[in-house]
């Protein structure tokens, strides 16, 4: 009996750690399976446990990169090669991820600092004085709580004809600093001045700031969204190394399969995986090894 084992790399945007672990269990639970085979009529070096050689070397490499080179005798640079690569990749994932951190600390504490709810309620009616009211419904909301009920802030018009200010929370999550620095919808709610929003003529005009359009900025709010964005930034920084370390143990481990598989002389193909969803029709590369 012959035991095939396709491995199919597909051709992936986000190749991140939720996508990769799967896998890996699913290699893992395929490859502890080969000791209910029989094969003991093939020239397969086998470990005490029955996995075939290529397969438990290909199996340590997954786990840790260069584990299984290290199995195969392979010369010295192989495993300090991919342990190098592991090491970097998690250095700079951490490193990135800390300083993305401290910088979102620092614009949250900044927004909570320069931006309140009473200033931007007051204010869109000084800048908006005839559509203020639309303005504060808006496209997007932000989310308050008076004692235990919860509401949102296309329903503060009436809640401060019922409510004090000091009974008014805004819920300071996620969607609120993004959108107190994205849309010029909350821009009252900063406290210093603001970009006149209309020209000579009175007609409302737009500027692009990056790939951002923003019709409204204040120092501050300019401030705060550089700061935002460098925070955004890092963290990107911190996944592609995490997508650098995951590349680096299926690296490892399909090679030290490869090496192992050719010293004892089992055979393998490659060839290209079909997806008609892809421009050329490629979805990846189909890799064989027969046991």
């Amino acid at each position: 009996m012959v035991v095939k084992t396709d491995f199919i790399l597909q051709y992936c945007s986000d190749f991140d750690m939720k996508r990769f672990a799967p896998a890996i269990f699913i290699l893992s639970v395929g490859f502890s399976q080969f000791n209910h085979y029989d094969l003991a009529n093939y020239p397969v070096q086998r470990d005490t446990i029955g996995l075939p050689g290529p397969a438990k070397a290909m199996f340590k490499s997954f786990i840790v990169p260069g584990w299984g080179q290290i199995q195969n005798k392979d010369s010295w640079w192989k495993p300090l090669l991919f342990a190098g690569v592991e090491t970097v990749g998690l250095l700079s994932s951490f490193n990135y991820g800390r300083r993305a951190e401290n910088i979102r600390r620092d614009f949250e504490s900044y927004g909570d600092e320069h931006w309140a709810l009473a200033r931007w309620y007051s204010n869109t009616q000084r800048i908006f004085p005839n559509q203020w009211r639309e303005i504060l419904i808006g496209t997007h909301k932000l989310e308050l709580k008076i004692g235990s009920n919860y509401y949102h802030t296309n329903q503060l018009g009436e809640l401060v004809k019922q409510y004090a200010w000091s009974e008014i929370t805004v819920i300071r999550d996620r969607d609120f600093y993004e959108n107190i620095g994205k849309y010029d919808q909350f821009v009252g709610g900063w406290d210093d001045d603001y970009d006149d929003p209309f020209d000579a003529a009175g007609n409302w005009f737009t500027v692009k700031k990056g790939d951002v359009e923003s019709i409204i900025l204040t120092k501050r709010k300019d401030y705060y969204r550089d700061l935002r964005h460098e925070s955004n930034l890092l963290k990107h920084y911190s996944r592609y190394a995490v997508t650098v370390v995951m590349f680096n143990h299926l690296t490892s481990g399909l090679e030290a399969g490869w090496s192992a598989k050719k010293k004892v002389k089992n055979s393998s193909e490659f060839s290209l995986n079909y997806n008609p969803m892809n421009k050329w029709g490629v979805g990846g590369v189909r890799i064989t090894f027969t046991w």
